[in-house]
């Protein structure tokens, strides 16, 4: 018997991303958009695409993702991002999976596109991502960013990669980088950790030597390069900016 799917995506602005991302959901019972107030032309490619399109004030990463879970017809969702899209192999592995499950909680590739290359070492893959759970067994994360799917059930696997388009461009991607460790800043500082001189130190070159060397980030050309090296400056950024929080209180 197959079982019936709600896809759900939180949007802010995403004209210029959503159309691919809906068009790789067509096997989903319902699309469900959970928007926070975009002024340019989301709302219509929603409709274009027969999604139900509801709006809710900004809740923080997580809580918006929850309530989008929350909002969806059906028990069984597959959450993404506007900036995401299903692979055809991952699309038949979820329609597979969806006949009978054998968990309540399914994994899968992420594959991340960065500056016009699909990254395949280092931190930009496997980056293995929960998003296909039943409701009743998971539930997103109350974290402002960095939210991860928490379940009480061990989760299977399935073939096929999730494709998410880092950024339209550099600039945008480092805007969004900031915005992160703003937030993953005042995280921790909300958490009682602090930031001393040797975790702004090794803690970026522990992240190069990992992802870059140990991972094989380097087999991804330059595109590689560059982005584990914003990956290093974004650790050191993100405790530079705790030890200013902390300062500051």
């Amino acid at each position: 018997m197959n079982t019936r799917l709600s896809a759900v995506i939180i949007t802010y602005n995403a004209a210029g991303q959503l159309a691919d991302c809906l068009r790789s959901l067509s096997f989903a019972s319902e699309i469900l958009i959970l928007d926070s107030g975009s002024d340019d032309k989301t709302k219509n490619i929603a409709q274009q695409y027969r999604a139900r399109f509801i709006h809710q004030d900004w809740l923080g990463y997580g809580q918006q993702k929850q309530k989008a879970v929350e909002l969806a017809e059906h028990d069984w969702v597959l959450c993404l991002d506007a900036d995401e899209r299903i692979s055809e192999t991952l699309a038949v592995s979820i329609q597979a999976v969806m006949e009978r499950p054998q968990d309540q909680a399914y994994q899968f590739p992420r594959c991340n596109r960065f500056m016009g290359r699909w990254l395949k070492h280092g931190e930009g893959y496997p980056d293995m991502s929960l998003r296909l759970f039943n409701r009743q067994h998971a539930h997103w994360s109350n974290d402002a960013v960095h939210e991860f799917v928490q379940t009480d059930v061990s989760a299977g696997t399935l073939q096929g990669d999730l494709l998410h388009d880092s950024a339209a461009s550099l600039v945008c991607y480092l805007e969004k980088q900031n915005r992160y460790t703003s937030l993953q800043a005042e995280k921790m500082y909300q958490a009682g950790k602090r930031a001393g001189a040797g975790k702004l130190l090794l803690n970026p070159l522990f992240r190069f030597f990992k992802f870059y060397l140990f991972r094989l980030g380097f087999l991804d050309g330059l595109p590689g390069l560059i982005h584990i090296y914003i990956g290093c400056q974004n650790t050191f950024i993100k405790y530079a900016k705790l030890r200013e929080i902390a300062n500051g209180k």
